[in-house]
């Protein structure tokens, strides 16, 4: 297994998407991870983003990494996302075999 320490290390090489600074080890948190994919959280001290990374890493290399932020006063009126839908999410994809096709219904 990876060790935490070294994903900290290696995401605080990335840079905010909104300010452009580097994020501190101590703001990126490891939320969970199954086989090679990585949930992170990460927070920037320069402009107070918040955002979520999704990762594959495996030893070796770096796959594939998605990051997806924004900027705090875009943030849509209604309801939040909140923890209990980030573990719902995670625990839907956790069984998802990726046939999208039965997902949506097949729609030709």
């Amino acid at each position: 297994m990876m060790p935490e320490g070294f994903l900290k290390r290696l995401f605080s090489k990335v840079d905010c998407g909104i300010c452009g600074q580097k994020y501190e080890p101590g703001n990126i948190k490891v939320l969970d991870h199954e086989e090679g994919l990585w949930f992170l959280s990460v927070f920037c001290s320069s402009c107070g983003t918040q955002g979520l990374i999704a990762a594959v890493v495996q030893e070796g290399n770096i796959a594939e990494v998605a990051t997806d932020y924004v900027e705090p006063d875009a943030v849509p009126q209604g309801e939040i996302v909140g923890v209990d839908d980030v573990l719902d999410m995670h625990n839907f994809l956790k069984e998802f075999d990726g046939d999208f096709s039965r997902l949506f219904g097949n729609r030709e």
